[in-house]
């Protein structure tokens, strides 16, 4: 009965220290928030310009061009609508929330991302002549890739916010890698230069934006070193060359993609 007596103190004391350790991984409440600036307003109103001209363009295109084109067309249309939506949440103040270290965070962004680079990858898979099963296993690598990114933003453990960076990155490796090497070797065997040079243009340009994004994740979300401001003005310029002008270096290939696709039909026939 005595050492029960003398337990139950050390019990509760043990419980106690386990109570303070989970209070001081909790985020303490914010009474100011590192918000985006003027600065970061007038990006994110470019980006949604951008991306809402580029939106009504494709969808032009789109309507005046034959089936096999109108593919191309359709992909860049929901490419660049649904950054249109993420940017016109993110400036109306919506898709928000705040973060450890009181810093504003946009959630909105990670939407519009696990549905834009599945259909970048799409659409470059199209202009490559990839098998959809392999472009469905790169989708799913993004996929995983932009939930890590996500956890590791709202992650309150640092150490757990840089297993979820190193989770994406391993994600990432191997999407970077499909584009480069696996859609490029069926390019090549369509044997048609203007496709292989079509090709080698938009994929570099989105291998090269892509890896712009983890370096101002690390900086932003990962050390909190940028600025909100910075940070969505980085991102947005990003955001505007890989969907944007992506979707214009398409569209000026029109003739190239009827002449390939039509080339490719008369192989299957």
């Amino acid at each position: 009965r005595d050492r029960r007596d003398i337990a139950m103190p050390q019990q509760f004391t043990q419980l106690a220290g386990a109570t303070a350790a989970a209070k001081a991984l909790a985020p303490t409440a914010c009474t100011t928030i590192e918000e985006v600036g003027s600065t970061g307003v007038g990006a994110l109103t470019l980006g949604f310009l951008a991306l809402a001209v580029t939106t009504v363009v494709m969808v032009a295109k789109a309507a005046n061009a034959d089936a096999e084109r109108r593919k191309y067309y359709f992909c860049n249309t929901f490419i660049c609508g649904v950054a249109t939506f993420a940017y016109f949440a993110m400036l109306s103040g919506q898709g928000w929330t705040a973060i450890a270290g009181c810093r504003q965070f946009f959630y909105a962004r990670y939407i519009d991302w696990a549905i834009t680079t599945p259909l970048l990858i799409l659409d470059l898979g199209l202009v490559a002549g990839q098998d959809f099963v392999t472009i469905a296993a790169v989708c799913g690598a993004d996929i995983l890739m932009i939930v890590a990114g996500y956890m590791g933003a709202v992650s309150v453990v640092t150490t757990v916010k840089w297993f979820w960076f190193l989770f994406g990155m391993a994600m990432f490796l191997p999407v970077v890698y499909s584009l480069a090497r696996t859609f490029r070797e069926t390019v090549i065997t369509r044997k048609d230069p203007e496709m292989i040079e079509l090709y080698g243009k938009i994929a570099w340009l989105t291998i090269i934006m892509w890896c712009f994004y983890p370096m101002v994740w690390l900086f932003s979300e990962g050390f909190a070193s940028f600025s909100v401001s910075f940070e969505v003005c980085a991102y947005a310029l990003v955001d505007i060359l890989s969907k944007a002008v992506l979707g214009f270096m398409v569209m000026s290939a029109h003739d190239t993609l009827g002449v390939a696709g039509n080339s490719a039909s008369r192989e299957y026939v």
